[in-house]
């Protein structure tokens, strides 16, 4: 029995005393995007006996000197330990470029001589992505846009972006297929790994080229030009690149009459009216406009057109003051008719009241007077106006206690009161 624990004793120190220092890493290479947090692990084995003290990690570590990433003032605020299932951590944040480098674990005992530094350890590579597209895209191409980086992201998928806005199309790994461009597939186009949406590669410009579109002519002034006046046709267009070579033509005849964006005629007139058209060239195509009329117009018929215009502006002026006048007039006159009907009125009311008097009542010894006067406005009176007098008489009767011989030579016997009386005095009414 002895013999048999002996043994066993024999086979079991040998082991116990050949265990070393051991440290083993979760991965020996790490692509990491810039910006981004990332976890480096890795589990360590000590030789029996040892009690370990510390332990820390360290970059690009020197012989005889590893500095704790918790004491690098360029990893200040970035760093965090942890253990979890018998792994030490290390939590990076906010990974720069210059991170870059072999991260290792380093051990520490009680005993001075027994520390160890698992090297190699860890290599950080820190990365951007970037959106790489064909060197020309023609409308009608099918081109693949690749989301790329420095190092191997791993089985990544991207998410895709035009102008900053997410993009739904056909997504294969890091690859964007566009079928059958146009011009509307232009724009900025950026990606990211889905789970780091907010770390997009910086945008591209993907521009799609294309022959003439939407070409016109345009006309300086009227398509109506006066013969002897000059004349700018404008040829414009819709291209990528721009187009730079433009030819015009008039219709019904083979050869082209001009070049450039623009064509003028300096002397117009009716052997240059016609139809007249431009096409637009670029390294992918052309494409002529549609065509516009220019007609040559006589001056001098203008001329008269504009004589004769003014000349009926004139008339139907003096026509309109002429009436003006006569309406005023017309008011005028009906004014001092009506005035002159009043008078009258006035004149006969006078003639009842005297012809109504009594003998025995009425001592009167003055001679009455009635005088009425209408003055028209001074721009109404003519030359006859100053025949236009009217009468109206006035009878009057003395006192018959007062009649002289004289008077009654003069008016007869006032004891008759009759209206055949010869005292009847006049009075005019003129109208001025």
């Amino acid at each position: 029995m002895f013999c048999v624990f002996s043994l066993i004793f024999l086979l079991v120190i040998p082991g116990v005393c050949r265990q070393k220092w051991g440290v083993k890493y979760s991965k020996m290479a790490i692509c990491a995007l810039k910006s981004s947090t990332i976890h480096l692990s890795g589990s360590y084995t000590h030789p029996y006996g040892l009690t370990v003290t510390k332990i820390f990690w360290t970059v690009n570590p020197k012989i005889g000197e590893s500095i704790n990433l918790l004491d690098n003032s360029n990893y200040t605020g970035r760093v965090e330990y942890f253990d979890k299932d018998k792994f030490f951590f290390v939590k990076l944040s906010n990974v720069r470029q210059e991170d870059e480098g072999m991260y290792c674990l380093r051990i520490e005992t009680k005993v001075e001589k027994e520390r160890h530094l698992g090297y190699p350890g860890i290599e950080l590579t820190v990365t951007e992505l970037r959106v790489e597209t064909p060197e020309e895209v023609v409308e009608g191409d099918s081109p693949v846009l690749i989301c790329k980086s420095s190092c191997n992201l791993g089985s990544t998928n991207f998410s895709w972006y035009k102008n900053g806005e997410s993009f739904s199309k056909w997504v294969g790994e890091n690859q964007l297929i566009l079928q059958s461009v146009s011009r509307e597939d232009s724009g900025n186009y950026s990606c990211a790994v889905r789970d780091l949406k907010d770390l997009p590669s910086p945008a591209l410009t993907l521009n799609v080229r294309y022959p003439p579109k939407s070409v016109s002519v345009s006309v300086s002034g009227s398509a109506v030009i006066v013969s002897g006046d000059s004349v700018t046709l404008s040829c414009s267009s819709d291209s990528n690149p721009p187009a730079l070579n433009f030819s015009w033509f008039k219709e019904n005849q083979s050869s082209a009459i001009g070049s450039g964006q623009s064509f003028s005629i300096s002397s117009f007139n009716t052997n240059h009216s016609g139809r007249y058209y431009c096409e637009a060239h670029n390294k992918y195509g052309s494409l002529r406009s549609a065509s516009v009329s220019l007609t040559a117009k006589d001056g001098q018929n203008t001329l008269l057109y504009a004589a004769a215009g003014f000349g009926a502006a004139f008339i139907c002026i003096c026509i309109i003051i002429v009436a003006l006048k006569i309406i005023r007039r017309k008011t005028a006159d009906a004014e001092v008719q009506g005035d002159l009907s009043k008078q009258e009125n006035k004149s006969t009311a006078v003639m009842d009241q005297m012809n109504s008097c009594d003998p025995d009542t009425g001592h009167q010894n003055d001679v009455m007077y009635a005088s009425v006067c209408q003055k028209r406005p001074k721009e109404h009176q003519t030359a006859g106006d100053e025949d236009d007098v009217q009468y109206a008489s006035v009878h009057h009767v003395r006192n018959a206690d007062k009649v002289t011989a004289e008077d009654e030579s003069q008016y007869g016997s006032a004891s008759n009161c009759r209206l055949d009386d010869s005292s009847v005095i006049y009075s005019s009414i003129g109208v001025s």
